[in-house]
């Protein structure tokens, strides 16, 4: 007999559902030659001082630093019954194997391995490694299970990050309170955040803004802007000087260029292009993604890679057609995909991209909650557009020279809408409008010597602006909050 140890009793039920064993007892279910029962996120955590010592029940001074030469766990409140079961199925006499089938990830591992330590267990456990919740994915995974000793680095990162969380937030949090006579919570993540929001904060209320000029001239319909004035005196001698003068385009520059189509998503894209759209937190995209996840929709969704390995290739292109033909915006739309453009095995690691299911592509968006069918398209509309071709426009850059002065203006003109289209289809088809996104400005046709007389021109009054309040978004592009990611940070 093997026992399959899940991370959620939904997930449990689905690889049960899936693996035969369809019999239902308290805790778990058995048939097929299987157990499979299942953790409920985190059943053991590491212990609280006072464990080690009665005397830490109560905050001094001097206890600091507190640091344990043998670490201690306990079970979770709450969560006893569900961990007996666990223990009492890990030493039963016929269960010769154990699975660990917890998120394929960091804390998926810790999960399991701290039930399987704190239940003392030493039967060989494998690891079940799968990027969906399909019932083909997970056969497959069943019939490629991994040795489980192969994951004991990820367990021990798991583990570091487990105790220095401990370490940091239950010395810190003890030694500010204690010198401020207040209760003041630090931790390892939260308060070198917290220090970003508080700098920030600090720049916008301090921020003083600045008035300066920009002198708008209009030439043949065309609005042609000066450089930045901060004297007002000088916008308006520009202005004097342009309104009787002969304009006269002295440069102009046609460049065509291309924008590749973007990469697909990995979680932190995923959650700033959501909050963009939708205004979803960090933690609600999370959310839906593992729901979906969970409903078989959408893979993988902890992932920090934009590629896919060459072995997907083949079920990929299966996917994108699917999607072409079920997707109501797609419709009439010609995609010739390249998917070596997605395809990279050194840039996956422990799973790729985040895409959707061949599931989804059979049942739709049926029975989705919105949230949920709004991030479904966005996924599936990166995929595709990851795939198509790419953008193609023509820049113009035109300079103007009217009493002395210089003018420019910019526009581009699109040659081929490539995968620029996809996305323009499935916003539209959402309801969606990325208030982000730059309006596309189409110059008319203009020659070098052109001459134009007795141009308008207007002076524009403007301020600088204070740096933006923290958003999801925003943080999440911040170079500190980069720089805290590739430094594992979370």
């Amino acid at each position: 007999m093997k026992l399959v140890i899940a991370e959620k009793p939904s997930v449990g039920a689905a690889i049960a559902a899936v693996m035969g064993a369809n019999e239902k007892r308290s805790g778990y279910f058995e048939g097929g030659g299987y157990l499979v029962s299942w953790c409920i996120g985190h059943l053991i955590s590491l212990a609280d001082a006072a464990t080690y010592n009665e005397q830490f029940r109560k905050w001094k001074y001097d206890d600091l630093p507190i640091v344990p030469q043998e670490w201690q766990f306990i079970v979770a409140s709450g969560k006893e019954q569900q961990f007996s079961i666990l223990k009492d199925l890990m030493h039963r006499s016929d269960v010769t194997e154990i699975i660990n089938a917890c998120d394929s990830g960091r804390e998926g591992e810790l999960i399991f391995r701290f039930v399987y330590e704190q239940a003392n267990c030493k039967k060989p456990f494998s690891r079940l490694w799968i990027s969906s919740m399909e019932a083909s994915a997970i056969r497959e995974g069943f019939s490629n299970l991994k040795d489980g000793r192969g994951y004991d680095n990820l367990y021990q990162s798991a583990l570091c990050r487990a105790k220095a969380d401990w370490l940091i937030g239950i010395n810190a949090t003890r030694l500010f309170s204690i010198l401020y006579h207040k209760t003041l919570n630090v931790g390892r993540v939260q308060t070198p955040t917290l220090a970003m929001l508080v700098n920030r904060d600090y720049a916008i209320s301090s921020f003083k803004k600045e008035k300066y000029h920009v002198v708008r001239l209009d030439v043949g319909g065309v609005a042609a802007l000066s450089e930045r004035q901060d004297d007002e005196a000088a916008a308006r001698q520009m202005k004097a000087a342009c309104e009787k003068s002969q304009a006269v385009c002295t440069s102009l520059k046609k460049e065509k260029k291309t924008a590749a189509p973007p990469k697909l998503f990995d979680l932190t894209a995923l959650q700033r292009e959501a909050n963009r759209l939708y205004g979803f937190t960090a933690k609600q995209t999370l959310d839906y993604a593992q729901a979906l996840y969970e409903k078989r929709l959408l893979t993988y969704p902890r992932t920090d890679s934009k590629y896919i390995t060459s072995d997907m290739e083949g079920s990929t292109k299966e996917l994108i057609t699917g999607l072409c033909a079920a997707l109501p915006f797609m419709q009439g739309v010609k995609l010739q995909a390249d998917l070596a453009r997605i395809c990279d095995n050194s840039k996956v690691t422990d799973h790729h991209a985040i895409l959707p299911t061949a599931e989804f592509v059979k049942t739709g968006f049926s029975s989705l909650a919105e949230s949920e069918k709004k991030l479904m398209t966005l996924v599936c509309a990166k995929l595709l557009c990851a795939v198509a071709a790419p953008y193609e426009y023509e820049a113009v850059t035109a300079v103007f020279t009217c009493g002395g002065y210089t003018f420019t203006a910019k526009g581009r003109t699109t040659l081929c809408e490539g995968w620029r289209e996809i996305e323009r289809l499935s916003r539209a088809a959402s309801g969606e409008q990325d208030e982000d996104a730059e309006p596309e400005a189409v110059l008319p046709p203009l020659a070098e010597g052109q001459t134009f007389d007795n141009p308008a021109a207007e002076i524009s009054e403007r301020y600088t602006q204070p740096p933006k309040a923290f958003t999801d978004v925003i943080h999440f592009e911040s170079r500190q909050w980069k720089y805290s990611e590739r430094k594992g940070a979370g």
